[in-house]
């Protein structure tokens, strides 16, 4: 209103709900009548340029500036930018998993839907969450088609009990993977002869798929990745038994 010319009027104003904006309801015509005083312990307080410089280069990065990196160099959305960025340590363990060597966007979208719900059940403690090293290792696993992602969430689950137990001391989830029989099954000999016995043992069905009835061929799938117990490729197993079944 200065700015256009206007003069500010010295008045208590009042908000009208339906027309969105303020009005006028009662004039007051000097500033006493708004009680000011002024107060006496308050001393003055004089920022210098210098003083300003200092404090600016002494400031960590903000969450507004730190979510506006995120989504540019990370590739990922506004949203999940503003959930990683929710309070420092989630920031900075995102960052450490980054670092570490996972792909970004799966290293988002793992600790937002796996990571933070176990978190959450501990009493969102996220000290007791895989070292972002290890948490790098599980992602890129599954990543490379190594570990399904079933397997991978089923690794994760036995990272969490270990770090729980208080054994994450020299924990590695290579080593954890393969004990457990988690690692995907790559081999084409071994899935050649996990298609083979599935398909001996269902005549039938072979009959029943060589006669058109594509929607066996689920059965067929279903079954080698049941012996494999969910470990073979399933890109390999496809592809073997439409070889074999042809």
């Amino acid at each position: 209103m200065i700015e256009s010319g206007g003069r500010i009027e010295q008045e208590t104003r009042l908000w009208n709900v339906a027309a969105g904006r303020t009005e006028p309801m009662r004039s007051k015509e000097f500033a006493h009548d708004y009680r000011y005083f002024p107060e006496p312990d308050l001393l003055p307080v004089r920022v210098t340029p210098a003083w300003k410089g200092e404090i600016l280069r002494e400031m960590p990065e903000l969450p507004d500036a730190r979510r506006e990196r995120f989504r540019r160099d990370f590739g990922i959305t506004s949203y999940d930018a503003g959930v990683l960025t929710a309070t420092r340590d989630l920031a900075d363990y995102f960052e450490a998993v980054v670092r570490a060597g996972a792909p970004a966007k799966a290293a988002s979208n793992w600790i937002q839907t796996e990571v933070l719900r176990r978190v959450k059940d501990i009493e969102n403690e996220l000290g007791k969450a895989p070292p972002p090293s290890e948490l790098a290792k599980l992602i890129k696993l599954v990543d490379e088609g190594q570990l399904t992602a079933n397997s991978g969430k089923k690794l994760l689950e036995k990272v969490f009990e270990m770090m729980m137990a208080g054994l994450g001391v020299g924990l590695d989830v290579i080593t954890l993977a393969d004990a457990s029989g988690l690692r995907q099954i790559k081999d084409t000999n071994e899935i050649e002869r996990l298609c083979r016995e599935v398909i001996e043992k269902n005549p039938d069905n072979v009959a029943k798929y060589r006669a058109g009835n594509e929607g066996v061929f689920k059965f067929f799938v279903g079954q080698v990745m049941r012996a494999s117990r969910g470990q073979a490729n399933p890109q390999t197993v496809n592809g073997t038994l439409k070889r074999l079944l042809s």
